[in-house]
């Protein structure tokens, strides 16, 4: 991967820690963690984003996936240390019918079984679009689940830009609005990454259908705005648009030569 990001003249990257549908993950040679950290070094790298697989949900209604969700959260965190001070994303969950306030107590006790004291790693919350019973849509869901796991410190923030578009937050008439929501309700000292994706859907859509930037429903002129404001500028930036290594080399070329 982080060859691949030097191809593309990226200085960051996201992965999935295994499939992203589940399964076990590959074993991870000391020799490979090494090459990485000192090519990371010498290339300047950020922070990266580890990404969980979709199939983890902490808010199931069925055991076996709940247990499923612990197992490899678990395990991938334990990874994680092997690389240092990066970030593990995931999204909060499905609540499946049992209520909103059921799925964050559910998604805050796997959190309070999982996180120690002793990681490095932030684990970031996902915002996400609001389909079916999906937690994280609303700034305050991310908020109560903060609020009731116990080290909250080693929690942070993903700001999909198409989730909370299609969730009903106005970023592309309103930025400023709702970076002062986030603050008010999360605080903006949490918010640690970015996934920068243009929408194939109308605003407030409720549905998570990536496009390419610049050929969406956001546009290109709002996610300039997006990557040049002051509050997020600084953030590591990552791409979920529909594109091969070919693709993403060209908008993050766009995106260099539009970056202030």
């Amino acid at each position: 991967m982080g060859q691949d990001a030097l191809k593309i003249k990226a200085n960051t990257f996201q992965f999935f820690t295994r499939n992203p549908q589940g399964g076990r993950a590959k074993d991870i040679n000391p020799d490979d963690v090494a090459k990485f950290l000192q090519l990371a070094k010498e290339n300047n790298f950020v922070q990266f984003v580890a990404h969980a697989p979709y199939t983890l949900n902490p808010c199931s209604d069925n055991p076996a996936t709940r247990e499923f969700a612990e197992m490899v959260f678990k395990d991938d965190l334990e990874r994680m240390e092997m690389l240092p001070g990066n970030y593990y994303n995931f999204h909060p969950g499905s609540h499946v019918g049992q209520g909103v306030e059921q799925g964050i107590t559910m998604i805050a006790g796997l959190l309070n079984k999982i996180l120690k004291p002793e990681i490095s790693t932030i684990v970031l919350l996902e915002t996400m679009s609001g389909k079916g019973s999906e937690i994280g849509s609303q700034f305050e869901e991310l908020r109560q689940i903060i609020d009731n796991t116990q080290l909250s410190d080693k929690l942070g923030v993903c700001l999909d830009t198409c989730h909370v578009y299609s969730a009903g937050y106005d970023i592309v008439g309103d930025l400023d609005g709702v970076l002062n929501e986030f603050d008010k309700i999360i605080g903006l000292e949490r918010l640690k990454a970015i996934h920068l994706n243009d929408s194939k859907m109308p605003f407030a859509s409720r549905k998570d259908r990536h496009e390419k930037i610049g050929y969406g429903t956001i546009g290109l002129e709002a996610i300039i705005q997006i990557i040049n404001h002051p509050k997020l500028k600084k953030l590591p930036f990552i791409l979920e648009t529909p594109n091969e290594l070919s693709g993403w080399k060209e908008e993050i070329s766009l995106l260099q030569k539009a970056f202030a």
